[in-house]
């Protein structure tokens, strides 16, 4: 049984710190992604009995932990993780800031495809590194890779590295092994490094089907992929990441980078709720992808019934919705009309990469169907 938490007065982003993002507060929150259902219970009895034992020194990660994660890969991916390639950190937006600085120097071109996952634009220039946009192709809301423009400015700008996002955050699509081999190939063929994104890999919707980069063939030395329980199992707070290196290499480099900051371990709650989630909560999640895909369902059948210009994606994977209101809201008014008209805190289109998506909104499903109603009846009740 999947249990709805009202999470306000919890000291969450989501609902409680919505001022920063927002200029304002009391909104209804369907922004940044997290869940607002209660964590599977094998992971809150593995929280309990830590807390009843009492002591809370330093650990590190204990041979469960990374024998969950590769069990749980093999069994829901059929990708065999070997152990050695494993490595911690606390969050995958660190590290890939992290990859960021390992892999190339100030000034180097860094490339992503836009819109996407706004840190990846702020680690670029946060880090000194010049940012290149490549735009996915939409039509009508499903996107898909635009291969040549993407080689002609990883060959006109020189990219270094390429920050895939897969599962693509915040268009909903699960790229299909030709477009993923496509997008290496470009890469292997000029010399450019990838770090893979794959926070969202396990949510994954009808019969699309969740392609690890690293299984895709002979690209060990310019690949390395980034996930974690986060996503999948609602444990953002615990602060616990997953990094998969198969290149010697690359891991030697990434060790010593760890070793220079001093980051050699994460919480012990982390590590306990990890591998309690990856060994017992499949059931849990397994129905939290039922109500997510009936929250879609929901809304892509009501905006076709009652405003048909608004175009959802597609929702191939990840529980956040990517939906342009572009046939009634312009890029200048869509911010004012969500949170002054409809009171509402969504995640808006230019974060991910410019006013060209100004129009669009992301919206996280992963909350009750009656919030998600109230949501989309305040849109349409405005614009109708």
């Amino acid at each position: 049984m999947i249990k709805f938490m009202d999470r306000r007065g919890s000291n969450c982003m989501k609902w409680d710190h919505q001022e920063k993002m927002f200029g304002e507060s009391g909104l209804l929150g369907m922004w940044v992604a997290d869940m607002d259902f209660q964590v599977a219970a094998c992971v809150r009895d593995a929280l309990r009995d830590y807390i009843d034992f009492g002591v809370f020194g330093y650990a590190s990660p204990q041979r469960g932990y990374f024998s969950s994660f590769i069990d749980w890969e093999k069994m829901y991916h059929g990708y065999e993780v070997q152990p050695e390639w494993l490595r911690f950190a606390p969050g995958v937006v660190p590290a890939f800031n992290w990859f960021i600085q390992i892999m190339t120097n100030p000034g180097d071109a860094v490339i992503v495809m836009t819109p996407v996952y706004y840190p990846f634009l702020d680690a670029v220039k946060n880090n000194g590194r010049r940012l290149v946009c490549s735009d996915l192709l939409n039509n009508g809301g499903y996107y898909t890779p635009d291969l040549a423009d993407f080689e002609r400015r990883i060959a006109d700008e020189n990219v270094k590295l390429f920050i895939l996002c897969s599962p693509h955050n915040p268009v909903c699509r699960v790229w299909h092994r030709e477009e993923l081999k496509a997008m290496l190939d470009i890469c292997k063929k000029h010399g450019v490094m990838v770090v893979s994104d794959e926070i969202h890999h396990d949510i994954v919707f009808g019969d699309n089907k969740h392609i690890p980069s690293a299984t895709m063939g002979d690209y060990d030395n310019m690949l390395v992929t980034l996930t974690a329980p986060s996503k999948t199992f609602n444990l953002a707070g615990c602060q616990n990441s997953l990094v998969i290196i198969p290149d010697p290499n690359i891991r030697k480099e990434y060790d010593g980078f760890m070793e220079r900051i001093r980051i050699r371990s994460g919480s012990p709650f982390g590590y306990i709720a990890a591998e309690a989630a990856y060994r017992e909560g499949r059931p849990w999640f397994e129905q939290v992808k039922e109500i997510i895909y009936g929250n879609y369902l929901y809304v892509k059948d009501t905006l076709e019934k009652e405003l048909p210009g608004a175009i959802p994606s597609p929702l191939e994977g990840t529980y956040l919705l990517w939906i342009d209101f572009g046939a009634y809201l312009g890029a200048d008014k869509i911010k004012d009309f969500m949170q002054k008209k409809c009171g509402l805190a969504f995640d808006y289109g230019d974060w991910f990469g410019g006013e060209r998506f100004g129009t669009h909104i992301r919206m996280n499903l992963a909350t009750s169907l009656d919030l998600v109603e109230k949501a989309i009846h305040s849109i349409v009740s405005q614009l109708k």
